[in-house]
């Protein structure tokens, strides 16, 4: 058996995937059973779309007079809110003790936006279930524990309702991850078994409403609990956004990836509903990135793409204005 490495047990991440384990095929299917999902109070919510940037961004260091960037900049330090268990994504580098991965490298690029050092943040470690809860206001200090959050995060209207978005960085999909040894194909072959999942995700609520083929679904804190549980016996797969599982799967060779997404995933970087300034902010630092070729070498980079199988970071959606 080969054991859970916490957070995340390689120093580098992997080069380009030649295996067909690809995170971004294009291949879906949706089971008979999963549930559609349920439209929103509000029928004029589109939740792709974000706040569009203003004019260019501003020199690191000068930001506008009385907006929240300046505050942040004031204060010294960005306060974000990251996963420590996500390989590839956001983990705990066993090598240099560091945080590490994807999204921390993004923060790394709003930080030197906002002070000219990468290094100007201060992170939180999180779990998934309190992702929308730190962004909220303490009722006795009015203040909230973090400024911003990137931790692997679904954008939808019941989302919106409490925290504002980004637009989309990177689109997943819902897929599954079982033991070598399984004979399973796809979602549909584990109704009645154990599947695993964080609790406070979409992830969680999909397996939740499976119809035709339940399964038993078994939320835990962290991705890695799900690992550690079906290395023990203890559920008898995976199941969440396919990035994740990449991370997971480069963790145990023991396991394997099954069957096509049968979700989408768009991720969001989250932040305070009435920070609509620091949205246009980082959205500016998104756009630059996608320009520039930096998002996609980032997302190549940690999360090892081929030629024949990479599909490039989505392109923006904004609100009318």
């Amino acid at each position: 058996m080969v054991g859970v490495l916490g957070a995340g047990g390689c120093a580098a991440p992997p080069g380009p995937d030649t295996t067909g384990r690809r995170a971004h095929s294009t291949e879906r299917a949706v089971p008979a059973d999963v549930p559609a999902q349920a439209p929103a109070d509000d029928q004029s919510c589109h939740p792709l779309e974000s706040y569009r940037p203003q004019g260019a961004l501003p020199r690191p260091g000068h930001m506008p007079a009385g907006s929240t960037m300046a505050a942040i900049v004031k204060r010294g330090r960005l306060i974000a809110g990251v996963d420590q268990n996500s390989y590839l994504f956001g983990y705990r580098n066993p090598l240099t003790g560091q945080l590490d991965g994807f999204e921390i490298e993004l923060l790394k690029r709003i930080s030197t936006a906002l002070f000219g050092s990468p290094n100007r943040i201060q992170f939180k470690t999180i779990s998934s279930d309190a992702r929308l809860s730190v962004l909220q206001p303490d009722p006795k200090t009015r203040q909230s524990s973090v400024d911003i959050v990137i931790d692997s995060m679904t954008i939808n209207c019941d989302r919106w309702k409490s925290v504002a978005f980004s637009t989309d960085y990177l689109d997943a999909g819902q897929r599954v991850l079982v033991p070598r040894s399984s004979t399973a194909k796809s979602i549909d072959d584990l109704g009645g078994k154990r599947v695993c999942a964080a609790s406070g995700t979409t992830s969680i609520d999909t397996l939740k409403g499976l119809k035709k083929h339940p399964v038993v679904p078994v939320a835990v804190k962290d991705w890695t609990d799900c690992l550690m549980l079906m290395q023990l016996g203890q559920v008898d797969a995976v199941s969440t956004d396919d990035t994740i599982l990449i991370g997971l799967a480069a963790q145990d060779p023991n396991t394997k990836l099954i069957g096509p997404r049968f979700t989408d995933e768009p991720h969001g970087i989250a932040m305070h509903q009435d920070q609509t300034d620091f949205v246009r902010f980082v959205n500016g630092v998104l756009e630059r990135m996608r320009q520039d070729g930096s998002l996609t070498a980032l997302e190549k980079q940690w999360l090892g793409a081929n030629a024949s199988s990479f599909v490039p970071p989505p392109s923006p959606a904004y609100k009318p204005e």
